[in-house]
């Protein structure tokens, strides 16, 4: 079995590693330093000259680029193609960033693998050859630690926002990218995509220092104007909880939560939202959250370091209006 800490991250094209591997790396370097290990990335795809740079510059020590002999893959073939490789390459401990893809993916390979599987991890220590990662649970209020055993395979899906990437080599030479097949076999996929929704260009939520986010408190649709002014007066993106998403009230690229996206910036406010905890698993990790709701006693204000007690129509507008004086 090999020594390495395999990060698996999909084809990483010109523009290089996306943030989420970034974060992958950081963690998994200083997992496989305790461990006495190094890092190899299994990449689905292709990797770019970039790319294969910004992972000598995280730690990664080898690149393997899987390649699918397929058409139309999705989870189904990913899976098969992963259970491939690391049949052919053993590794005891496996990291993915946990995004939508591997969300789908890591845990079915787990099964494949007779691996544990971690989820929402945020840190990692080692006592030995024993593992214990760190996750984040309860809306991201709470933390539960998982002790991994030694001798077993593992995959850890390291949960987004967990850590600041921080290259650790800037400037090291890039490793060889090691073009690796792997045999689908007869993989098909169970589940047909019809049509794909265009991904939305330019800033991406996730990665937004001031987020302003509404919820049902808000009572119509055109009031989630409102959110976008202040948001825009801030300098920042416009949020939004899954009702008022499923409502079509915003886009799905804006909802924040467990089914949407995590956020982790240095302002949040959110505007009549209650404060499900499906909702602030995406918000939980804001540096300063400011909750405003007409009631009292709603479940936001027990995450907030500022509450503001009103109706969110009416207090919106004055603090967009104070945003642009100052």
């Amino acid at each position: 079995m090999s020594t390495s800490v395999v990060v698996c991250i999909w084809g990483a094209g010109e523009g290089g590693l996306g943030a989420e591997a970034q974060e992958a790396l950081t963690l998994s370097r200083d997992l496989a330093a305790a461990l006495g290990a190094d890092i190899k990335i299994a990449s689905l795809g292709a990797v770019s000259d970039q790319a294969a740079c910004d992972a000598a510059a995280y730690g990664a020590n080898a690149i393997d680029a899987v390649s699918i002999d397929a058409t139309g893959c999705e989870a189904d073939v990913y899976v098969a193609a992963l259970e491939a490789y690391f049949k052919a390459n053993p590794a005891g401990t496996i990291v993915f960033p946990q995004t939508f893809d591997s969300r789908l993916v890591s845990a079915r390979l787990a099964a494949r693998l007779d691996a544990g599987a971690v989820m929402n991890c945020v840190g990692f220590s080692v006592d030995g050859t024993v593992i214990d990662a760190t996750v984040s649970a309860f809306g991201g209020d709470t933390r539960a630690v998982y002790r991994c055993a030694s001798g077993g395979t593992y995959i850890f899906s390291i949960n987004p926002n967990a850590v600041v990437p921080e290259p650790s080599n800037a400037g090291a030479a890039a490793p060889a990218i090691n073009a690796v097949s792997a045999d689908v076999g007869g993989a098909n996929e169970r589940i047909a995509v019809l049509e794909r929704p265009e991904g939305a260009a330019g800033p991406r939520l996730e990665h937004a220092q001031v987020v302003v986010a509404g919820g049902r408190g808000l009572g119509e649709k055109e009031n989630f104007q409102l959110v976008e002014d202040l948001a825009a007066a801030l300098d920042g993106m416009a949020g939004a909880s899954r009702p008022i998403v499923d409502d079509g009230w915003a886009t799905p690229a804006q909802q924040v939560g467990l089914t949407g996206k995590i956020t982790k910036p240095s302002l949040y406010i959110a505007a009549g939202i209650s404060g499900a905890s499906q909702h602030m698993v995406g918000c939980a990790a804001a540096k300063t959250l400011v909750a405003i709701n007409q009631d009292p006693d709603a479940a936001i204000f027990r995450y907030a370091k500022y509450g503001i007690v009103g109706n969110c129509l009416e207090v919106l507008p004055e603090l967009t209006a104070a945003a642009k004086k100052g």
